[in-house]
């Protein structure tokens, strides 16, 4: 099994509480978006970061200008400071437990493809849906094509997806009908149909990683027994792909 994550927008250093182990796997690749985004003046790179300020353009233009991406490294799952990683909490994890996650945790990355939990990472601003143009590809997609797929799936065919759609979008097409991919998708109940708001399902998403961690899940059953704050699994609108948990209000 290996649980599929997004990266966080927001990122902080970290060079003491715990260690990073190795490099990311897709390492050439970065060093070739890094070069490109080194072509882009100011403007065109604040067009890219569309919902970016003013103020965070001009630190992440200048990050890049002096950006190294093998010394003063932070352990990824440290590095990203979304609300699905503060739910995680990583930091207060028995080492049996962070071994999990280095062995079963995936976060999806624009900039880095894929990263193993205790992947060293520099912080950086690059979302898989930005339109960069890498090496005249389209998009980042093209740029990535099959190889974080590839990553997943190699030795393994099952999936827990709690990324977003722009980042699941980078391993949807290249499924194979032996591949099982689970969506989880979390929300309250309305009009019938669950219906997902992005902060609470941010949170919840950090939970069931947690969970299946302390856990130390293996099967897809373990899924089911997920019931961290008010959730509970709704057999009878989930699907062999997608597994609804709604949330019950006290």
């Amino acid at each position: 099994m290996k649980i599929i994550i997004s990266p966080a927008r927001i990122m902080k250093s970290d060079l003491d509480s715990l260690p990073y182990s190795g490099l990311p796997k897709y390492l050439e690749q970065s060093k070739e978006i890094l070069s490109w985004l080194r072509t882009r003046n100011y403007d065109q790179l604040h067009q890219l970061w569309w919902n970016c300020s003013e103020r965070l353009a001009q630190v992440n233009y200048q990050r890049i200008k002096g950006m190294n991406l093998t010394t003063n490294l932070t352990p990824a799952i440290l590095a990203f400071q979304g609300l699905q990683y503060q739910y995680i909490g990583a930091g207060v994890m028995t080492e049996q437990q962070l071994k999990y996650l280095q062995e079963h945790l995936r976060i999806l990355s624009g900039f880095y493809g894929i990263l193993r939990p205790f992947d060293g990472i520099t912080l950086y601003r690059l979302g898989m849906g930005d339109k960069a143009t890498v090496n005249h590809t389209k998009s980042l997609y093209e740029f990535w094509g099959d190889r974080l797929y590839q990553a997943l799936f190699k030795d393994n065919h099952l999936v827990v997806n709690l990324a977003s759609n722009e980042y699941s979008k980078a391993i949807r097409p290249f499924l194979k009908s032996n591949d099982k991919m689970i969506t989880c998708v979390f929300g309250e109940m309305v009009d019938g149909k669950i219906k997902q708001k992005a902060t609470l399902a941010k949170m919840a998403r950090g939970n069931m990683v947690r969970f299946l961690t302390e856990i130390g899940a293996e099967k897809v059953t373990d899924l089911k027994k997920f019931s961290t704050g008010g959730y509970r699994f709704r057999t009878d609108l989930s699907t062999e792909d997608t597994f609804y948990f709604e949330l019950v209000k006290a």
